[in-house]
């Protein structure tokens, strides 16, 4: 066991004639290494990406119902015709009137024929 463990810790594995084996396993080793690490970092990267943007669309949602409220007391009425008031325009005092349109009923050859 003391001899093994000195063979190793000397990496007199490294060198002897079947070493190539080794030298494949170690390459493998090595390669899925940086492999795991450049697959974590696009992970966190990923991550904090989506920690970002999870705090832009919080501020850009908090904004959007600020403006909506705005533009709904922009759209008072009470809002417009004191805006109006200061270019002296003011509400009319008499109420709206619907206006009707009759269709005229439309005359078939025969009528227009006989007028």
């Amino acid at each position: 066991m003391k001899n093994g463990l000195y063979d190793i810790l000397k990496a007199k594995f490294l060198i002897h004639d079947d070493a190539v084996k080794n030298w494949r396993f170690i390459v493998f080793i090595i390669i899925l290494a940086i492999i795991m690490i450049a697959n974590t970092q696009r992970y966190e990267q990923k991550v904090f990406r989506i920690a970002a943007l999870t705090s832009e669309v919080k501020e850009l949602r908090s904004e959007f119902v600020d403006r909506r409220s705005q533009l709904m007391k922009l759209r008072m009425e009470s809002t417009v015709s004191g805006k109006m008031e200061l270019k002296e325009i003011y509400p009319s005092t008499v109420p709206p009137v619907k206006i009707k349109v009759k269709k005229e009923e439309e005359k078939g050859f025969f009528k227009k024929l006989w007028q």
